[in-house]
């Protein structure tokens, strides 16, 4: 399998994805714990660095880029330092930024993690805080009405069209109905990844969620094959889905989709041996960033869904959310190939 999966991502190449969703900067703040603080039992970090990257919504459109497509971000964001620092990263990773909106009554969401570091290498952080300035409240009708113009002006453009709801106010049912109806219209592919409000997005080619909002969304547990089975075929049902996908963290994800016959098929995709998990940040975006490059880019879903896995199995393994990139990914792959062969 694995080498037929080598040969899809060079069909990747100028895919073109319209990003739409819940912007935010990662911000990484580290320190070397000294002491316990007198004045309260936490350590004492003192500081040696900071980072910024790209999260939320583009975390998939920064991961898209390095893996050969063009992502077009369209989010908001407010006028303050951090939506300069937010485009600075996107800009890093080639992502189009011009479909930004900017709304001066709304800050830019920043997730500000304190981080204890004992030493240079990454496998000695140990995130001790996290801080996060947002605001949850919807678009105004004005904000609204600039996102609804920039998806008019920049979804003739795209192949596909991504959208991550991290549940901030900037997925609006004005604006995921009009992402349907324009999509639908004009032939696009509509991918979705949504953090809750699943049974808003009727009428998209994929739906992803976690377990815990699939399990909220059906209103049962979900344990064994069988109960992944019916929840994945009860959920296509009722979001009117060709495909749907639940991630299952250490035990992979499990997807259904309709074939050209009208018949439902299920796979289950298990977290690649090789996976050794140091930080989870990012894996899902990954996933739903690989997902559509595949799709659009005429992989099968089985294809699809592999190709996604081995992607987070890579994600996992790192600190911090930074975008997988094609030579990783194809790192990945090559040596379960080898393993494979061996």
């Amino acid at each position: 399998m694995e080498a037929d999966l080598l040969r899809l991502p060079a069909q990747w190449a100028g895919k073109r994805v319209l990003v739409v969703g819940d912007v935010t900067l990662d911000e990484y703040v580290y320190g070397r714990p000294t002491s316990i603080s007198r004045e309260a039992p936490v350590v004492v970090l003192e500081y040696s660095s900071r980072e910024y990257l790209p999260g939320g919504a583009c975390s998939p459109a920064c991961t898209i880029q390095s893996l050969g497509g063009v992502a077009q971000m369209l989010g908001v964001v407010g006028e303050d330092p951090s939506a300069v620092a937010l485009r600075e990263c996107l800009q890093h990773y080639a992502v189009l930024t011009d479909a930004l909106v900017i709304d001066p009554d709304r800050p830019t969401t920043t997730k500000t993690r304190i981080c204890a570091q004992r030493s240079s290498s990454r496998l000695s952080v140990q995130q001790v805080a996290r801080i996060n300035v947002l605001d949850r409240s919807p678009l105004s009708p004005a904000v609204e009405d600039q996102v609804l113009a920039q998806l008019e002006e920049q979804l003739p453009l795209a192949d596909a069209v991504l959208v991550s709801n991290y549940m901030l106010g900037m997925i609006s049912q004005r604006v995921v109905d009009a992402i349907r109806w324009l999509g639908q219209k004009q032939g696009k592919l509509l991918t979705v990844d949504s953090q809750g409000d699943l049974s808003r997005f009727t009428g998209y080619d994929l739906v992803k969620c976690n377990q815990p909002d699939a399990e909220a969304a059906l209103r049962r547990s979900l344990v064994d094959e069988e109960d992944y089975r019916l929840g994945l075929r009860q959920l296509a049902s009722d979001l009117q889905a060709r495909r749907v996908m639940i991630t299952r963290g250490e035990d992979g994800s499990s997807a259904l989709e309709r074939d050209e016959a009208g018949d439902w098929q299920y796979h289950h995709f298990p977290v690649p041996t090789r996976s050794e998990v140091l930080d989870v940040t990012g894996a899902g975006d990954s996933v739903i960033a690989v997902l559509t490059l595949a799709l659009v880019g005429g992989a099968t879903f089985a294809q699809a869904g592999a190709l996604a896995n081995y992607g987070a199995g890579v994600v996992v393994r790192r600190w911090g959310n930074i975008p997988l990139t094609l030579t990783a990914l194809t790192a990945a792959l090559t040596a379960a190939l080898n393993e494979e062969a061996s």
